[in-house]
């Protein structure tokens, strides 16, 4: 059974938010095949998988996640925080390829 089965196509597509675009997700994903995903808050190593796989017709090898806090920031006096979010690192079979322009 393939981890798509186990969970609905329409939970699955709030699962994957965006791609974050930065340098250090370019290079990450030119040396490791690596692809990095902002992620819904309570969402899953195997929900992040089924969701990739449904999503961009690919096959996972691995998936790392990583909590990433939210900064601190002033508005003058007052001291507010940034909202905590989570990252996905995405491992793609070899061979395997993601092209954000093709996807509909």
């Amino acid at each position: 059974m393939t981890a798509a089965r186990k969970f609905s196509a329409a939970q699955l597509m709030n699962v994957v938010l965006a791609p974050v675009v930065s340098e250090k997700s370019t290079f990450v994903a030119d040396k490791n095949r690596q692809y990095v995903f902002r992620v819904a808050d309570g969402a899953t190593k195997p929900e992040i998988r089924a969701a990739i796989e449904l999503m961009f017709k690919t096959k996972v090898d691995s998936v790392t996640v990583t909590n990433v806090k939210g900064k601190v920031r002033r508005f003058g006096r007052l001291e507010g925080r940034k909202r905590s979010w989570k990252k996905a690192y995405v491992r793609l079979a070899e061979g395997q390829e993601i092209n954000f322009a093709a996807t509909e």
